[in-house]
């Protein structure tokens, strides 16, 4: 069983193998695609394949769509030529249950691959032709809050964007740059409206996407290279809308009990490959069931029926709420909580550490007990039942590959908005956040993390952060095991506005949060106890 058109065509090996395929025509959904695109997408990886791709296989089994999506890749194109182009740009989908079962399918929505890359005569035509096109509606992004950055932390364009403002619409080479040549071939070609989605995981997505093309186009119109009507054109939301959304599904990389289980069933090359940018991507996607897209209804020139794929479509004040309620109360400050705490505990598998009697209390705690009486509520979602799935359905999932240590990444890029946003609440409705103890804790865990040893002496690895050689920095002196090497070492961090949103001392918790983290480095073990003595 090959994952290609001809494979397909097996239809008995696939369903015995319990394997659904599409109920509509692959082949034809490609071709009405390639001849008048109305929906393009860029960043072509895991959680686009199997949410997004997902979405539309949705709407075209159900008749109310009849093209599928072209996929565009700028960052990374090994993944079009390993990935997309030998399996026919389908994609076995798999959700991993709780109970240990799967569910499988064969998305066929995704209808054409391109490489962004304007050095090539061929993709750069080809994208021209499809951003000329009037009825195209909407395009969208999961390229990651990265993606949409122009400047570094001194104020100035990084050198590539620096490089690309330069060379003006012809030569683009980042994702900003390509997006803001290709709506310049729309602006000159037809004048069209079109939808600009940005569908990543981050605050205000909408708004960081539409200032990034902006700042371009008057960039490149300073110096010549586009006229003043195209960022008029950009700037009319009745042209040019930006819609913010909120999007929520867990998609770890591809586990290799799925692949072993993929070809056990007899499907052949499912062996996941490491690209040369060092993406880990598979002909298979594997994620949780659970997923959520809220949208800003702001589409000028129409768009899908999303709502029958169960996307919420709504205005942007509930976008904003319902990221607000899951960025800082209902998920993402569990999921830090048990990211820092899991490395210095020895945890592999976030799943595991939901077993864990002291972390199941902590993220009960942080979530249901503390973060609730300051929750928003967006109204078409019950915070309620959001965290009650999270904490009861999704993170204990023992089938989600998920890591501690992929989550610990960048998380002091996080805690600002994931701790933050609460404690600033806090103070708001009660003048101190004093009556807080788990996120105290959870701060306090990051911080002991940091020291990069674990609750037995061990060294580890932290992640990937940004600020990592500067906090280290600030640690310097302080031995787990000797708590009297701390010497007020965590005073300047936990007093950065920058890094919390909030002085953590004028919040009435900075004191509290040093407390914790002295009794944490009192020697093996003390990890476990100080979570003990706090959570029960």
């Amino acid at each position: 069983m090959k994952l290609t058109i001809e494979g397909l065509k097996d239809k008995k090996a696939w369903e015995a193998a319990g394997i659904k395929l599409p109920a509509y025509d692959v082949e034809k959904v490609a071709a009405d695609t390639k001849a008048a695109p109305s929906w393009v997408h860029f960043g072509a990886g895991n959680i686009f394949r199997i949410f997004i791709g997902g979405l539309a296989d949705t709407l075209l089994e159900k008749g109310v769509l009849d093209k599928g999506i072209t996929c565009v890749e700028t960052f990374d194109f090994d993944v079009v030529d390993k990935i997309y182009k030998p399996y026919d740009n389908l994609v076995l989908a798999v959700t991993l249950k709780a109970d240990g079962s799967t569910e499988k399918q064969v998305i066929g929505s995704l209808t054409e691959a391109i490489k962004a890359q304007s050095g090539d005569e061929a993709q750069w035509g080809r994208l021209k032709e499809i951003f000329a096109n009037p009825g195209l509606q909407m395009i969208s992004f999961t390229i990651t809050e990265k993606g949409y950055a122009l400047k570094g932390a001194d104020g100035n364009f990084f050198p590539f964007i620096q490089a690309d403002i330069d060379a003006g619409p012809g030569k683009p080479g980042s994702a900003m740059a390509v997006v803001c040549a290709l709506l310049h071939e729309r602006y000159q070609s037809c004048k069209t409206p079109l939808a600009v989605v940005s569908m990543d995981n981050c605050s205000h997505n909408g708004e960081k996407l539409q200032a990034s093309v902006i700042a371009m186009a008057k960039e490149w119109q300073k110096k010549g290279f586009v006229d003043e009507g195209f960022v008029a054109y950009l700037s009319d939301e009745k042209q040019v809308s930006f819609p913010w959304s909120m999007i929520d599904k867990i998609t770890p990389r591809p586990a290799d009990s799925v692949k072993e289980e993929l070809e056990k069933a007899g499907v052949e090359d499912m062996a996941p490959v490491i690209t040369s940018k060092k993406t880990y991507i598979a002909p298979f996607v594997n994620a949780e069931g659970p997923q959520y897209l809220v949208i800003e209804d702001k589409f000028p020139n129409g768009r899908p029926a999303l709502e029958k794929a169960g996307v919420y479509v709504t205005d942007r004040d509930t976008v904003n709420k319902v990221e607000r309620m899951k960025v800082t109360t209902c998920l993402n400050p569990l999921h830090t909580a048990l990211a820092v705490y899991g490395c210095v505990l020895g945890y592999d598998l976030i799943a595991d550490e939901m077993k864990d009697e002291q972390l199941n209390k902590l993220v009960h705690q942080i979530g249901p007990a503390e973060g609730m009486p300051v929750v928003t509520d967006p109204g078409i979602l019950s915070p309620k039942d959001f965290v009650d799935e999270v904490i009861n359905v999704r993170i204990p999932n023992p089938f989600m590959p998920d890591t501690p240590q992929r989550i610990a990444t960048d998380t002091s890029q996080k805690v600002g908005i994931r701790y933050g946003e609460t404690i600033k609440s806090y103070v708001a409705k009660y003048g101190d956040a004093k009556k807080l103890t788990a996120i105290p804790l959870a701060l306090a865990g990051w911080c002991r993390y940091l020291l990069a040893v674990d609750d037995e002496g061990k060294a580890f690895e932290l992640s990937a952060d940004p600020m990592v050689p500067e906090l280290t920095k600030q640690l310097e002196g302080i031995k787990v095991g000797q708590p009297d090497t701390y010497k007020g070492q965590l005073k300047p961090i936990l007093s950065n506005a920058n890094i919390f949103g909030i002085d953590l001392y004028q919040a009435g918790i900075g004191e509290r949060v040093e407390e914790m983290f002295v009794e944490e480095i009192a020697g093996a073990g003390a990890v476990r106890a100080t979570l003990k003595k706090y959570v029960g």
